[in-house]
């Protein structure tokens, strides 16, 4: 069994099961974030919802003591729907009982939602926290669960592609060029602009009040420009002065870090697989060189199904999982290298099927081999929906020995 050094205070267990039961027990059927590139995989509006009354935690919220950074990391995610339902107990069961020693939760997601009730002033005046937030109480019952058996907690929260913000303070949207309305992607709704500095100082307010809460490290993701090329012609920054976009995104990360660096935890950024590959920024703003040494962790999101075809000079990298890794492993490391206080590397890894073939815990095992004959092996595990092939984690007995 995985026991912290130290125990938590005695509000955690002792509210445990008092805590999951109710209004925040109740799972969203089926709907959960669907990994970039792969659609939303959700329902809900980009409102929201005010037909409940909130009323403000009258908990006090001292700050809580941190988890220590396990080596090497190897988390699930979680996404929001998961965390509020009961699911997020059989996910601190599987951690308790397997190789997995970290759970990387939605904080934020890429809609905007809070995870639960915010104390950041601009999280509640856009209704951030409204939507089915989780209670103080049961934060703090899965938090110091966590912490009792050395459960690694990751906040993830998203930056850029969050439409709420992007409607309730549209002089921070990206604009469109002909008429200074709010451009819209393919799914018709708002980004923001990443040259704003508010949008980042945001995510790192969430991200200092995620820490006092616990959370031992924060995970930005979507820390980069839209992927559509139509972007080039329809859109206008006024703050890029003069600045390519890698150059943005590596600014942006760099005043980030300044907000969070007194928290004293670790900074991690989630970023395209190919990005390791590939020599130019995509369109994205997301160029190895620049962003690499900005950060504690990066975490390429190197799922097989999200390579193109031919790359890597195999037809189908979604069906060589094992290849597909090796190669964007390889070129990751090989991009760090001579890079000083280059950023350690922790791939994501598919557990979802999109495309033949299906996957399950063989092409996750072979995901995770490639990375450990590559030297990497920590690694987190995607699934948007938080269903895991448990069958390809080791028991936690196992992994300790081979460590």
């Amino acid at each position: 069994m995985r026991l912290a050094s130290s125990f938590f205070p005695a509000l955690g267990c002792v509210l445990l099961l008092s805590a999951c039961t109710g209004s925040d027990a109740r799972a969203r059927p089926g709907g959960a974030p669907a990994p970039e590139g792969t659609g939303t995989g959700a329902t809900d509006s980009a409102t929201p919802r005010r037909d409940t009354v909130v009323v403000a935690d009258s908990i006090r919220r001292p700050k809580q003591a941190l988890v220590p950074t396990p080596n090497p990391v190897r988390g699930l995610y979680v996404n929001r729907w998961a965390a509020i339902g009961d699911r997020m107990w059989q996910l601190i069961d599987v951690a308790k009982r397997t190789e997995v020693n970290a759970l990387v939760i939605d904080v934020k997601d890429d809609r905007g939602f809070m995870l639960y009730h915010s104390q950041v002033p601009l999280a509640k005046e856009i209704g951030a926290d409204t939507t089915r937030p989780m209670s103080y109480r049961r934060m703090r019952a899965v938090l110091d669960t966590m912490r009792a058996y050395g459960i690694y907690p990751i906040a993830r929260i998203v930056v850029a592609k969050d439409p709420l913000l992007a409607s309730a303070k549209r002089e921070w949207s990206i604009k469109r060029k002909r008429d200074s309305l709010p451009w819209l992607d393919k799914n018709g709704r708002p980004w923001l602009d990443p040259t704003h500095p508010e949008v980042w100082k945001y995510a790192g307010d969430l991200a200092a009040e995620a820490v006092n809460l616990g959370f031992s490290e924060v995970q930005f993701d979507y820390v980069r420009f839209p992927d559509e090329d139509r972007l080039i012609r329809e859109a206008v920054f006024p703050l890029m002065n003069g600045r390519v976009r890698a150059q943005v995104i590596r600014d942006q990360l760099g005043y980030l870090r300044t907000i969070v660096r007194p928290l004293q935890v670790p900074m991690t950024i989630d970023v395209f697989g190919l990005s390791a590959t590939d020599t130019t920024d995509m369109g994205i703003g997301q160029k190895w060189e620049l962003f690499v040494d900005q950060v504690d962790v990066v975490l390429p999101m190197d799922y097989p199904s999200h390579f193109a075809p031919g790359t890597y000079g195999l037809g189908n990298p979604n069906a060589h999982p094992y290849a597909t890794l090796e190669h964007a492993l390889r070129d990751a490391k090989a991009r760090s290298a001579g890079i000083p206080n280059a950023a350690r590397i922790v791939p994501w890894y598919q557990d979802f099927t999109l495309g033949p073939p299906r996957y399950g815990a063989a092409e996750v095992q072979a995901q995770m081999r490639a990375g450990h004959d590559q030297g990497i092996d920590g690694w987190m595990l995607w699934n948007p929906g938080s269903r895991y092939s448990l069958d390809a984690l080791k028991p936690e007995n196992v992994a300790a020995e081979g460590r």
